[in-house]
Protein backbone atom coordinates (compact mmCIF):
# COMPACT_ATOMS: atom_id res chain seq x y z
CA UNK A 1 0.00 0.00 0.00
CA UNK A 2 1.26 3.50 -0.82
CA UNK A 3 0.78 4.62 2.76
CA UNK A 4 3.42 2.11 3.89
CA UNK A 5 6.09 4.64 2.87
CA UNK A 6 4.65 7.32 5.13
CA UNK A 7 5.53 7.28 8.86
CA UNK A 8 2.43 7.01 11.05
CA UNK A 9 2.90 10.40 12.74
CA UNK A 10 3.30 12.06 9.31
CA UNK A 11 0.19 10.28 8.06
CA UNK A 12 -1.80 11.46 11.09
CA UNK A 13 -0.55 15.01 10.54
CA UNK A 14 -1.54 14.92 6.86
CA UNK A 15 -5.00 13.62 7.65
CA UNK A 16 -5.54 16.16 10.42
CA UNK A 17 -4.16 19.30 8.79
CA UNK A 18 -3.54 19.13 5.05
CA UNK A 19 -6.43 19.34 2.60
CA UNK A 20 -4.61 20.11 -0.65
CA UNK A 21 -1.24 20.03 -2.33
CA UNK A 22 -1.27 23.84 -2.20
CA UNK A 23 -1.59 23.68 1.61
CA UNK A 24 1.26 21.19 1.82
CA UNK A 25 3.49 23.26 -0.45
CA UNK A 26 2.65 26.46 1.45
CA UNK A 27 3.46 24.86 4.80
CA UNK A 28 6.77 23.50 3.52
CA UNK A 29 7.63 26.86 1.98
CA UNK A 30 6.87 28.63 5.26
CA UNK A 31 8.97 26.07 7.11
CA UNK A 32 11.93 26.39 4.74
CA UNK A 33 12.65 29.88 6.13
CA UNK A 34 10.71 30.35 9.35
CA UNK A 35 11.93 33.93 9.77
CA UNK A 36 10.61 35.09 6.41
CA UNK A 37 7.23 36.78 6.28
CA UNK A 38 5.05 36.11 3.26
CA UNK A 39 2.26 38.15 1.73
CA UNK A 40 -0.58 36.36 -0.02
CA UNK A 41 0.67 37.82 -3.32
CA UNK A 42 4.25 36.57 -2.85
CA UNK A 43 3.11 33.13 -1.70
CA UNK A 44 0.65 32.79 -4.59
CA UNK A 45 3.42 33.49 -7.09
CA UNK A 46 5.66 30.84 -5.53
CA UNK A 47 2.84 28.28 -5.44
CA UNK A 48 1.51 29.15 -8.91
CA UNK A 49 -2.02 29.61 -7.60
CA UNK A 50 -4.30 32.60 -7.68
CA UNK A 51 -4.33 35.01 -4.77
CA UNK A 52 -7.89 34.10 -3.67
CA UNK A 53 -6.97 30.41 -3.46
CA UNK A 54 -3.71 31.25 -1.69
CA UNK A 55 -5.56 33.37 0.86
CA UNK A 56 -7.80 30.38 1.64
CA UNK A 57 -4.78 28.08 1.92
CA UNK A 58 -3.03 30.41 4.35
CA UNK A 59 -6.18 30.95 6.40
CA UNK A 60 -6.58 27.16 6.77
CA UNK A 61 -2.97 26.83 7.90
CA UNK A 62 -3.46 29.69 10.34
CA UNK A 63 -6.70 28.21 11.70
CA UNK A 64 -4.81 24.97 12.40
CA UNK A 65 -2.04 26.87 14.18
CA UNK A 66 0.58 26.03 11.56
CA UNK A 67 1.29 29.65 10.67
CA UNK A 68 0.58 33.07 12.11
CA UNK A 69 -0.38 36.31 10.44
CA UNK A 70 0.19 39.89 11.38
CA UNK A 71 -0.73 42.81 9.12
CA UNK A 72 -1.14 40.50 6.14
CA UNK A 73 2.24 38.80 6.64
CA UNK A 74 2.34 35.06 7.26
CA UNK A 75 5.05 33.15 9.13
CA UNK A 76 5.66 29.56 10.11
CA UNK A 77 4.41 28.94 13.66
CA UNK A 78 5.75 25.54 14.70
CA UNK A 79 9.42 26.22 15.43
CA UNK A 80 10.45 24.46 18.64
CA UNK A 81 7.40 22.18 18.82
CA UNK A 82 7.02 18.44 18.37
CA UNK A 83 4.85 19.18 15.34
CA UNK A 84 7.87 20.97 13.84
CA UNK A 85 9.71 17.65 13.87
CA UNK A 86 6.73 16.00 12.20
CA UNK A 87 6.69 18.68 9.50
CA UNK A 88 10.41 18.00 8.99
CA UNK A 89 9.61 14.31 8.53
CA UNK A 90 6.80 15.31 6.19
CA UNK A 91 9.20 17.39 4.08
CA UNK A 92 11.58 14.43 3.87
CA UNK A 93 8.80 11.96 3.07
CA UNK A 94 7.29 14.25 0.43
CA UNK A 95 10.70 14.69 -1.23
CA UNK A 96 11.24 10.93 -1.41
CA UNK A 97 7.69 9.57 -1.76
CA UNK A 98 5.84 12.29 -3.64
CA UNK A 99 3.19 10.04 -5.17
CA UNK A 100 2.17 8.24 -1.94
CA UNK A 101 1.92 11.57 -0.09
CA UNK A 102 -0.14 13.21 -2.83
CA UNK A 103 -2.37 10.13 -3.03
CA UNK A 104 -3.16 10.44 0.69
CA UNK A 105 -4.13 14.09 0.23
CA UNK A 106 -6.22 13.48 -2.90
CA UNK A 107 -8.08 10.54 -1.32
CA UNK A 108 -8.87 12.44 1.85
CA UNK A 109 -12.48 13.59 2.14
CA UNK A 110 -12.84 17.37 2.31
CA UNK A 111 -13.31 18.82 5.81
CA UNK A 112 -16.65 20.31 4.88
CA UNK A 113 -17.92 16.83 3.99
CA UNK A 114 -16.68 15.47 7.31
CA UNK A 115 -18.46 18.30 9.10
CA UNK A 116 -21.67 17.69 7.17
CA UNK A 117 -21.46 13.94 7.82
CA UNK A 118 -21.38 14.62 11.56
CA UNK A 119 -24.92 15.97 11.28
CA UNK A 120 -26.29 13.33 8.93
CA UNK A 121 -29.16 11.35 10.38
CA UNK A 122 -28.97 7.64 9.84
CA UNK A 123 -31.74 5.13 10.25
CA UNK A 124 -31.40 2.76 13.16
CA UNK A 125 -28.85 4.84 15.03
Amino acid sequence: MAQDFIPSDVLKFLLAHIDSIAELEALLLLRSDADQAWTVAAMSKRLYVGEPQCAVVLSHLEADGLCTSNDGLYRYALTGTTEHETVGQLAHTYAHYLIPVTNVIHRKPPRIQQFADAFRFRRGK
